[in-house]
């Protein structure tokens, strides 16, 4: 069996649900990651591979626009624990780094939150702070890396169980023709619900991360 891990939803959820203060050092969460992923391996199955899917992060140095100060990214503290998770990652068996680039769009946006604000007439440009603003860039590749992986391991016969930890729908079509091809297909949100309508193309649903208060 093989576990396909969204990075970017991962670590959303992980800082959501485990370390909300962001203290965390990447090496303890690449050990919790890998603990996750193991957690998957039932006695019936061996691990094939754990596939981690993310974007290196953008390293240019841009100017804000309410602020005017320089801004370099490479020296953020995001950009040092995104390399150092990947290194940390690296060191681990069995585990295959799926790397794709950030679109950067060259944009200022606006929080939708704000937006609100300001097209109501609650505030005006003039109130705008540094936090009331984003740099736009999106990731590139990734839903296609995952996508092209769940094919070729199912049509080569690789596997015969597939653990995705995503909450994302475009995995849908994959799933589909893993399904197809006999692959027990599950599916991780990592106890982010999802909707009914995807229940139809999974095989079973199964979070291994600790389970938070509530769900």
């Amino acid at each position: 069996m093989a576990v396909l891990i969204d990075g970017a939803f991962f670590l959303k959820r992980y800082f959501s649900l485990m370390d909300q203060s962001g203290l965390q050092p990447p090496d303890q969460v690449a050990k919790n990651l890998y603990q996750f992923a193991l957690k998957h391996v039932r006695k019936e199955f061996h691990l094939y591979r754990i596939f981690y899917y993310d974007c290196i992060p953008l390293d240019k140095k841009v100017h804000h626009p309410i602020s005017k100060r320089a801004i370099d990214f490479k020296k953020t503290e995001q950009y040092r624990f995104r390399i150092s998770l990947f290194d940390e990652l690296k060191k681990k068996r069995k585990v295959a780094l799926r790397l794709g680039v950030v679109k950067d769009t060259g944009k200022w946006l606006i929080y939708p939150n704000t937006g609100k604000l300001l097209m109501n007439g609650t505030i005006s440009v003039h109130n705008l702070s540094e936090n009331d603003v984003y740099y736009d860039i999106k990731q590139k590749g990734i839903d296609m890396k995952i996508g092209v992986d769940i094919a070729s391991l199912a049509l080569k016969r690789f596997v015969k169980q597939i653990v995705l930890i995503s909450g994302d729908a475009d995995f849908v079509p994959a799933s589909k023709l893993a399904r197809r091809e006999g692959i027990d297909f599950i599916l991780d949100p990592m106890w982010n619900k999802i909707d009914d309508s995807l229940f139809e193309h999974i095989d079973g649903l199964r979070s291994t991360c600790p389970k938070p208060r509530g769900v």
